[in-house]
């Protein structure tokens, strides 16, 4: 039974992934973190984080999961529901002589 040329297409091809490989909770914080290193404001809202953050990190679940570890290892601090505090002694390298 002859291929059909889709087939001959396929065949050298490796299989498709189902999505992009998920990148764990801690990797996503560690994404904001860095992003955080660079915000110019002092207060983090869930839409700064919505809108301006890397888009890994824009989806509305990513962006609080990430906030909230962030929290926990206090980098953030919560002010509301969905606004944070940036703490930033622990972000930015002191020269101590």
């Amino acid at each position: 039974m002859p291929n059909t040329i889709f087939e001959r297409l396929n065949k050298g091809r490796p299989t498709p992934a189902e999505e992009k490989a998920k990148r764990q909770p801690k990797e996503l914080a560690e994404a904001l973190l860095g992003w955080l290193e660079r915000w110019p404001k002092q207060v983090l809202t869930l839409n700064d984080l919505r809108n301006y953050a890397p888009r890994s990190i824009r989806n509305k679940e990513t962006a609080i999961r990430s906030a909230q570890i962030l929290t926990a290892h206090g980098h953030l601090k919560r002010l509301a529901a969905h606004k944070w505090q940036i703490v930033r002694e622990g972000l930015t390298p002191t020269h101590s002589q």
